[in-house]
């Protein structure tokens, strides 16, 4: 699988996230009784500059808004806020772009269950 290679500007970033079969096993709170990290998907949080904004959504109902968080404390993982009983349907980013060509909203979309296979730089110039 080829990796996602991110170029991002030196402003800061606000990086949102699908929970479920992005960042953790899907359903695997419901099938083995508790969160665990897919492959990278920890290390990746975690170099996630403190600046930016990190903000998860999940399908997931509020009863299980508790459990997440906990999850997510346990291992040090920080972020800004969590958007519990979000629709299965699509999620859609519209963002303008900067006057000199910064895009401003760039989507990925990884396998479900797989490692996160992102990763990401900074160029000054943009």
């Amino acid at each position: 699988m080829k990796k996602n290679e991110l170029t991002l500007s030196t402003l800061g970033h606000t990086w949102i996230f699908d929970l479920d079969g992005t960042i953790v096993k899907h359903n695997g709170y419901l099938i083995d009784g508790q969160d665990s990290f897919l492959p990278g998907a920890e290390e990746f949080l975690k170099a996630i500059p403190e600046q930016d904004m990190i903000i998860f959504i999940t399908s997931r109902t509020e009863e299980y808004r508790e459990t997440t968080e906990l999850f997510f404390k346990k291992r040090g993982i920080r972020y800004d806020y969590i958007i519990f009983g979000a629709p299965y349907g699509e999620r859609i980013l519209i963002n303008d772009d900067k006057p000199l060509g910064l895009k401003t909203g760039i989507a990925i979309n990884v396998p479900r269950n797989h490692s996160l296979n992102v990763s990401f730089s900074y160029d000054p110039s943009l």
